[in-house]
């Protein structure tokens, strides 16, 4: 038994030290701050590539779909593996697109830390802050990366000064520029006090560390001031030496930058140019040095599906296996599942559990992704992320365990989509696949909605945005060879009440032979935007009618899946079953199920009902001779304007409007401002009709 026992411990103590070494990592940013360019040098200068590919000419590692060369922007998130000083450095790098925005979501949801990446002109932009609150909600670690620092333009502490004031961050800044603009030679490591200057000749592989030129002394001294004080402020042993004046020891310093990134207080801040190969490395560095590595996370949570009770699963690899499939792709027509796994070890031809599904999978393969390349591997441990091939039904958010030790881990969010169109096959050939091709995307794609209209017999296709659905439709002519003919895109509208109503009605009637009778109370009233529909009833557990209760519950749904003004979703409205009849003999599941139903609809259409349409926030930059064109074409789209800014040359107009205001947008505004004025919109909320100009 003392030797069994000596072997798990030097197991566990083996497992531990693999574990440490590991970090899973997501670049996160706005669309254009650099993130796929930023991963090319990561993986370059680790040595995983041996060329650098570029997003502008279609050559990028890590965006391999055609959509994404001929674009220019990541549309999927790819994951791929790198080394760093020892470290095994699991990385996904995320689109930025708004219309995108599960593929960030889901990422994040399985990532123990994420690199921020600004642009130096731009700061902090709308997609950044979507996507840095999206890594606060999952709490997740970061560190910010200012990009783009030879761009005219570029201002380092503008953008250091955008962290504090749209993200709430606390930087703690690591490195500055010397120079910036066509003047950016490198950067000043405040830590080490030296500076860093790469060589061109190398694409950037080697640099040297030399000592801080004299013009760039001051600025280094009085930035170093302040990071200690910064520090000082989210650690107590930095704030006794650092008001105690005493000596600093680097590695005090560094331990104390790691306390301070893992507990969500600070965020260390590089910056660099890495189109031209500055800065990178420092950045790995750090990334090794203050993200956390999977044994420094809380233990992932769930539920125990036999007895509802919470349990966790600590990262360690002589653990119950817990899995979390966090994303489906189709690689020339065969099923790739990627997940997480947060404990445990996964074995080819291992038989596993899915609780969420209530079925058990067989892993044919395991395979390590290098975006769409691959590397088979006889097993998984704790703290991997990989694909496996031969899962038949497991979908994204569903967690994989043996089933003996069954947990269902914490769903991934979804969103709810604002667009859609209708589409059809062209051909007889095309309609044998196009059913297929359409339920192997909405796998792939949580964000993506399919349904047939009942009315019409069209098959609509909903999602998150114009280009979404541009994506999606291409794809199924690329990938499935499946030609369509698509209609005009369409809002994706709601309803909801503006009061509160009470209704009760009463089903009696014959059929087929037998009685059915009936009666159902409820009180319908609004929920906060957001907030989603919710069913609570108020009958005791002994009342006559409490068996009937699901039924009556699934009425509401189905019920309010049509609302009274023009038939869309209903949504944040509460039912309360309020009281229900019951006559014995004559109570039937069809007499309660349509008296619910009866009286949600007609308690919904006393309420006040209400249609509602996606409102979008919008941010347009144009040059300051355009704006008053702008804002004028803006008012007419019924946009409301909540901030007008200088930045530099330009203005920036914030905002927001009906995204049934915005179709085509993009076309007008370069019109209107001679091709120099862009703009960026994300779904806000979902607001009332507005009916100014008789829309």
């Amino acid at each position: 038994m003392g030797f069994i026992a000596d072997l798990e411990w030097v197991q566990n103590m083996a497992g531990e030290a693999r574990l440490k070494k590991i970090r899973n990592i997501g670049i996160i940013a706005h669309i254009d701050a650099g993130k796929t360019t930023l991963t090319e040098r990561i993986l370059y200068y680790t040595g995983r590539t041996h060329k650098m590919g570029e997003v502008h000419n279609g050559a990028a590692v890590m965006d391999w779909m055609p959509e994404e060369q001929e674009r220019g922007i990541t549309i999927t998130s790819a994951v791929t593996t790198c080394t760093w000083e020892g470290a095994t450095i699991n990385l996904i790098d995320t689109p930025g697109h708004v219309d995108f925005t599960i593929e960030v979501e889901r990422s994040l949801r399985v990532l123990d830390g994420a690199i921020g990446v600004f642009c130096a002109v731009g700061g902090v932009e709308p997609q950044s802050e979507t996507v840095w609150h999206q890594a606060d909600k999952y709490r997740v670690p970061k560190l910010a990366f200012i990009n783009k620092l030879d761009r005219i333009g570029a201002d380092f502490w503008a953008a250091v000064q955008s962290l504090k004031d749209k993200l709430g961050a606390h930087p703690l800044v690591l490195t500055i520029p010397m120079g910036q603009e066509d003047q950016f030679r490198g950067v000043i490591d405040l830590l080490k006090q030296h500076a860093i200057i790469w060589c061109d000749e190398t694409l950037g592989v080697a640099f040297e560390e030399v000592e801080i030129p004299p013009e760039f002394q001051a600025e280094a001294r009085t930035a170093r001031e302040s990071l200690l004080e910064a520090l000082a402020e989210v650690d107590d042993e930095i704030m006794e030496r650092y008001l105690g004046e005493k000596p600093l020891a680097l590695e005090e310093l560094q331990a104390a930058i790691h306390r301070a990134t893992i507990n969500l207080k600070g965020v260390p801040v590089y910056c660099g140019s890495a189109l031209k190969n500055k800065g990178v490395q420092p950045l790995l560095d750090g990334i090794v040095r203050y993200l956390p590595n999977p044994t420094e996370i809380a233990a992932i949570e769930g539920e125990n599906p036999r007895n509802g009770l919470k349990e966790t699963r600590p990262a360690r690899d002589h653990g119950p296996l817990a899995a979390l499939a966090f994303k489906i792709a189709m690689d020339q027509g065969r099923r790739q599942t990627f997940v997480r796994i947060y404990s445990g070890i996964l074995k080819t031809g291992q038989e596993i559990c899915n609780p969420v599904k209530g079925i058990t999978e067989k892993v044919a393969r395991i395979l390590r992704m290098h975006a769409n390349k691959r590397e088979r591997l006889d097993e998984a441990r704790a703290g991997s992320i990989v694909a496996l091939m031969g899962l038949k039904a497991t979908t994204t958010g569903d967690t994989l365990c043996p089933a003996d030790h069954p947990i269902i881990l914490e769903p991934i969010s979804s969103y709810i989509p604002v667009i859609s169109l209708a589409i059809e096959p062209k051909t007889r050939e095309d309609q044998e696949k196009f059913a297929l091709a359409l339920s192997r995307l909405a796998e792939e794609d949580p964000s993506l909605r399919v349904q047939v209209d009942e009315d019409t017999g069209q098959t609509i296709l909903s999602g998150m945005g114009e280009l979404h659905l541009e994506v999606l439709i291409h794809r199924l002519q690329r990938d499935f060879q499946t030609e369509v003919n698509t209609g005009r895109p369409q809002v994706v509208y709601r309803e909801t009440i503006a009061q509160a109503a009470q209704e009760s009605v009463i089903f009696d009637r014959d059929l087929a032979g037998k009685h059915h009778y009936a009666q159902v109370k409820v009180k319908v009233s609004p929920r906060e935007r957001g907030a989603g529909n919710h069913f609570i009833s108020r009958l005791a557990d002994d009342h006559p009618a409490a068996g009937w209760i699901p039924i009556i519950q699934a009425a509401v749904n189905e019920a309010l899946a049509a609302g009274p003004v023009q038939g869309h979703p209903m949504m944040d409205v509460q039912i309360e079953l309020l009281d229900a009849e019951v006559r014995e003999g004559q109570a039937t599941d069809m007499a309660f199920r349509v008296a619910a139903m009866l009286a949600v609809k007609q308690g919904c259409q006393a309420a006040q009902p209400l249609l509602l349409e996606p409102i979008m926030k919008v941010e347009v930059i144009a040059p300051e001779e355009f704006m008053g064109e702008v804002i004028g074409d803006f008012n007419a789209r019924k946009g409301r304007i909540a901030q007008l800014l200088p930045k530099g040359p330009v203005r920036v107009l914030r905002g927001a409007a009906p995204l049934a205001e915005l179709f085509g947008y993009s076309t007008d505004l370069r019109s209107a401002t001679q091709g120099r004025g862009t703009f960026t919109m994300q779904f806000d909320h979902f607001g009332p009709v507005d009916r100014r100009g008789g829309s």
